[in-house]
């Protein structure tokens, strides 16, 4: 199944749903960050929840912001968000893998924790930027978000979210489903949706299993609207101009230590691990610019 996500309504509009298919771009954060199977899992459900929620930003200058922190072995999950689709983030253990004794699943609660919380950040490009907070539940992360949304948003949620990984570590199949009950949701509806829940495959296995996303989408409820649908992809927007602007942050001896002790420096993206290398001749340019500049 191509990566994508659908926008849609249920019940006569009173139910709002997301879907997400991200098995590629989850498959590209695997290889770039190196991810060992339970932080394929860990990452990719971060990222997926992370697609569905960018998409509800008004603006191409909003910015979302996702951290996880249970106090587990796999660290800080960190992922931004952009309204057009495009994710990116990373974990601070990638080599982090544990399974269930029982069932063999992935044991993502276990390399997260529940020692921690949960935050949302959000930038829409003013002076100030909201954020939401939750205490974890349980480090598995959907259980995680749908009680951020009812707590910390005022919406009842069901979020269901799942990575498959083959024994070769590749993601065989990802995405999410968000359901949302509107302000005018009934009695009616959210029976309904308790019903459609429990009788819900795996959201991996659907990935892996169904043609299309629509096909998903058409199956949970009678009466559904979709009124949106868009690509989605792992995507960075460092380059070589933004780790400039960052080492211009930096206190003048450290930058002037690069250039005489290091005589260069080499810089890693946290999001997407791409190495940008600057010379001794590049970081000297980069100094006089800001002795000019600050003249």
């Amino acid at each position: 199944m191509k990566d994508g996500l659908i926008k849609a309504l249920a019940c006569d509009k009173r139910v709002r749903i997301y879907l997400c298919a991200t098995t590629a771009l989850v498959d590209e954060a695997r290889k770039r960050h190196d991810l060992w199977p339970t932080a394929s899992a860990a990452l990719g459900r971060t990222l997926s929840v992370g697609v569905m929620m960018g998409s509800m930003l008004k603006s191409d200058k909003e910015q979302l912001t996702i951290q996880i922190n249970g106090n587990g072995p796999i660290g800080t999950i960190m992922v931004d968000a952009y309204s057009d689709g495009h994710v990116r983030g990373f974990v601070g253990e990638p080599h982090v893998h544990y399974q269930y004794n029982d069932t063999g699943k992935l044991a993502v609660g276990i390399a997260v924790g529940k020692d921690g919380y949960l935050e949302v950040i959000k930038d829409f490009g003013m002076k100030d930027n909201w954020s939401g907070k939750v205490a974890l539940q349980s480090g598995e992360i959907g259980e995680d978000f749908a009680y951020y949304f009812t707590v910390s948003e005022q919406t009842p949620s069901a979020v269901s979210l799942g990575v498959l990984v083959n024994p070769d570590h590749q993601v065989q199949a990802a995405g999410g489903l968000l359901i949302q009950m509107m302000p005018d949701a009934t009695e009616e509806d959210i029976v309904k949706t308790e019903a459609l829940l429990k009788t819900l495959p795996p959201m991996s296995t659907l990935i892996n299993e169904k043609e299309s996303l629509r096909e998903i989408v058409s199956s949970l409820y009678d009466d559904v609207e979709i009124l949106e649908e868009m690509p989605v992809e792992f995507r960075c927007h460092c380059s070589k101009a933004t780790i400039k602007r960052m080492i211009t942050t930096l206190p003048k001896e450290e930058r002037l230590a690069m250039i005489h002790e290091d005589h260069g420096c080499e810089v890693t993206c946290h999001f997407c691990n791409s190495t940008y290398q600057l010379s001794e001749a590049e970081l000297r340019e980069l100094e006089d610019f800001l002795e000019r500049y600050e003249k």
